[in-house]
C-alpha cells in the first residue's frame, strides 16, 4: 500500500473521495483550477455512472481517478467476493490503475488479491472534512500541521464534507502554495 509520495521539489498529493457529485465536485475543480493544482479523485463507481460529465471533466481537466468500489463497500464488513464483484462493477465505469478502500478498511487478502491490478492508494494525512465535530479551521490545522513533501491528503467531495472542506481548501492551497509547494496527482 502507497501511504506517501516524497519528491525531489516540494509537493503536495490532494486526494478527494466519494464523488463526483454536482453540488460538490464542481465547485472543487473550480478551485483548484485556481491554484493550477492538480489532485486525485477516488471516484464511487455509482456516482460516475449519475455523473459521467463531470467525470469526464476530471479527466479533461488532468486530475487522476481511482476506484472506491461501486458502492463505497467496508472491506472490514464484506465478503472477499462480494468485494471484488464490487471493485469490479465500479472498473467498468473507472478506468484507473489506482484504488483505494472506503474508509481505508481492507483485508489483508484483498489487498494480496488487488495488489495484482491496483495500486492500493492510503494517506498519511486525514484532513477530517467529514467529521461534524471539526470545524473548517481545525480541518486547515490539521492538514497544515502534518502534512510534508510527498504527503497524500484526504479530502471528501461529499454532502456530508462539503461545507467543512469548500472552507478550508482554498486556505490550505494558498497556505503551502506560499511555501512553493506544487499541488500533483498520483501517478498511474
Amino acid at each position: 500500500m502507497i501511504w506517501s509520495l516524497p519528491t525531489e521539489t516540494p509537493s503536495l498529493f490532494l486526494t478527494f473521495d466519494d464523488g463526483p457529485i454536482p453540488q460538490v465536485t464542481n465547485e472543487v475543480l473550480s478551485i483548484l483550477d485556481k491554484y493550477q493544482a492538480k489532485a486525485s479523485f477516488f471516484c464511487v463507481g455509482e456516482n460516475v455512472k449519475n455523473n459521467p460529465t463531470i467525470y469526464k471533466e476530471l479527466l479533461d481537466n488532468g486530475h487522476a481517478v481511482g476506484n472506491h468500489t461501486f458502492n463505497h463497500l467496508n472491506g472490514w464488513k464484506t465478503n472477499n467476493k462480494e468485494y471484488y464483484r464490487n471493485i469490479l462493477k465500479a472498473s467498468e465505469y473507472i478506468k484507473s490503475p489506482l484504488f483505494r478502500p472506503p474508509y481505508g478498511k481492507i483485508t489483508l487478502s484483498q489487498s494480496k488479491l488487488l495488489h495484482t491490478r491496483y495500486k492500493i492508494i492510503m494517506w498519511d494525512v486525514l484532513s477530517g472534512d467529514f467529521d461534524p465535530e471539526t470545524s473548517w479551521q481545525d480541518c486547515v490545522k490539521n492538514v497544515t500541521k502534518n502534512a510534508q513533501n510527498g504527503s497524500i491528503i484526504v479530502f471528501h467531495d461529499s454532502l456530508k464534507a462539503s461545507d467543512t472542506m469548500i472552507k478550508a481548501l482554498p486556505n490550505i492551497l494558498e497556505y503551502y502554495a506560499n511555501l512553493d509547494f506544487s499541488f500533483k496527482a498520483i501517478p498511474t
